[in-house]
């Protein structure tokens, strides 16, 4: 049994291939969504979300790699 009906799945396929930046998992998923009629102003908003989640995970990674970089730098100086 599924859990996660092919709609759910098509879209957190969309979301997942965005974050993840994965261009032929995008193109599958879009094409996949497409068969099973989900409307585009759904699939744009899930792109949004995605997008914006991956821009978060990004800026959060960033700030996480100075930070840690910082900290190694003032123990080498001890």
């Amino acid at each position: 049994m599924e859990v996660l009906d092919p709609r759910t799945k098509e879209l957190v396929g969309i979301a997942a291939a965005v974050a993840g930046l994965c261009q032929p998992c995008f193109e599958y998923h879009f094409q996949e969504a497409q068969k099973l009629g989900i409307p585009l102003e759904e699939i744009k908003a899930t792109i949004r979300l995605a997008q914006s989640i991956r821009q978060a995970g990004k800026s959060n990674m960033d700030k996480f790699v100075q930070a840690k970089m910082e900290i190694q730098g003032e123990e080498q100086d001890k």
